[in-house]
């Protein structure tokens, strides 16, 4: 990926211990980068960060847009693959962080939130370093 626009201070551009506070990255798609979000109360979760330093979806071009959600389509079928949730809830929002991407948060019936929306980090759920690289593999293959 060609990341042509970068942000100061921005995990998402800048990957390293600013991304690791918060998440891992699992890999590059078509134009963005899909990352394991480490708060894991609801398994699965993920973020499609777009490849570029832009804060809304207005500032990109038409054809990157259809490509963005492309990217967020593979993505969402291979948590849909992998974790088998009911549903997949989509939140797109930047308040801080003004990096266009977007979270992908599965959603079970038998689970906390059902039927509500769901809070950021909730349950404050970490796991061990092996189960973020199993998950990790399981996306990847499932891509």
């Amino acid at each position: 990926m060609n990341q042509t626009i970068k942000g100061e201070n921005c995990g998402y551009c800048e990957g390293g211990e600013l991304l690791a506070s918060y998440g891992i990255k699992i890999c590059d798609l078509d134009v963005s980068q899909l990352i394991l979000f480490k708060e894991q109360s609801h398994r699965g979760r993920c973020i499609v960060a777009y490849q570029d330093h832009v804060s809304e979806i207005v500032d990109i071009s038409d054809e990157d847009r259809s490509r963005f959600f492309a990217d967020v389509n593979r993505a969402a079928k291979a948590i849909h693959k992998v974790f088998n949730p009911d549903k997949v809830n989509y939140g797109a929002y930047g308040d801080t962080g003004c990096h266009l991407h977007m979270h992908l948060v599965p959603k079970y019936k038998d689970g906390f939130e059902w039927g509500g929306v769901f809070e950021m980090n909730p349950g404050k759920v970490f796991l061990s370093e092996e189960e973020y690289e199993e998950m990790i593999r399981a996306i990847r293959e499932a891509l």
